[in-house]
């Protein structure tokens, strides 16, 4: 079964009057790459919560942004109230010694540097916190991966139709090629033919058993045929198997490509060239759906 790279996955939770809000998103990526946003109060769980998108995701860009919500006073942060003073003391000298009074605006020295501070948990509180936002982490993740299977699904139901269709571009090129040969001989016996008779000479049919035969290995794709009918079948395996998928349903196009391309060079018939042209459309198609894949 395959898994879509895109999705979206959110879960809240709630420990000592704090509300954590997790919201992951993924996209298209060739590997994994994570971006984590976590306010001060909890930082240092980042490598934590690294870990465990790596553990349960393979492919994308994964974007992880943590959120705080009503939080109560003192529950993450406190206010250095000596340096609050500090500060006011200050300003107040300063504004005296140069003759300017004024208010003093509580608001903006709180957002000065060094006077709110986030508190630091002992070891028992940051466990109680890790396993808190570890938790909620899991049911955000398992919400994005539910979201990527259903997209999955579709993602995969339309590969297999253009691989259906791959098939039966397919069994047409093999029946045709089987009969290219012999309508080649036929067209080349009619034309020399009519050449010898002008010029009232005969037919030397080894020399005619020859020129088939050389067109016959030089347009021959008869092993292309096989490989690219093997491919597809391999590419069906491949979305019956759980696991990431991506990489090498990506490998299996380009060869797919490659076979295609062979054939168009090879083939002596313009049947077969328009079907491959098609066929190749096709594979385009699947490489470009397979960058969603995970």
């Amino acid at each position: 079964m395959l898994n879509s790279m895109t999705g979206y996955g959110a879960a809240e939770g709630q420990l000592d009057g704090v509300c954590y809000a997790i919201e992951i998103k993924a996209v298209n990526n060739r590997y994994l790459k994570t971006i984590i946003k976590l306010p001060e109060a909890v930082a240092f769980l980042e490598d934590d919560v690294d870990k465990l998108l790596r553990k349960s995701l393979a492919r994308g860009t994964i974007n992880c942004v943590i959120r705080l919500k009503g939080i109560s006073a003192n529950a993450l942060f406190e206010i250095d109230e000596v340096a609050l003073q500090s500060i006011v003391e200050r300003l107040n000298a300063v504004g005296s010694s140069i003759g300017v009074g004024g208010t003093i605006d509580l608001a903006s020295l709180l957002n000065l540097p060094g006077v709110v501070r986030p508190v630091v948990p002992d070891e028992e509180e940051s466990r109680r916190v890790r396993d808190a936002v570890l938790a909620i982490a899991k049911e955000a993740i398992g919400r994005l991966q539910q979201m990527r299977e259903a997209e999955g699904r579709f993602l995969e139901a339309d590969l297999r139709g253009n691989c259906q269709a791959m098939a039966q571009e397919l069994q047409a090129i093999r029946l045709r090629s089987d009969g290219v040969i012999n309508e080649y001989a036929r067209r080349l016996r009619r034309r020399v033919d009519a050449l010898l008779a002008e010029a009232k000479l005969k037919l030397d049919e080894e020399t005619l058993a020859r020129e088939v035969a050389v067109l016959a290995d030089r347009s021959d794709i008869s092993e292309e045929i096989a490989r690219l009918d093997a491919h597809l079948q391999q590419f069906g395996q491949i979305c019956e198997t759980e696991g990431q998928a991506g990489r090498r349903l990506d490998f299996l196009s380009q060869e797919m490509l490659r076979e295609a391309n062979t054939m168009a060079s090879k083939a002596a018939d313009a049947e077969i060239v328009r079907r491959v042209v098609d066929m190749k459309c096709l594979i385009e198609r699947l490489k470009e759906q397979i960058q969603n894949v995970e």
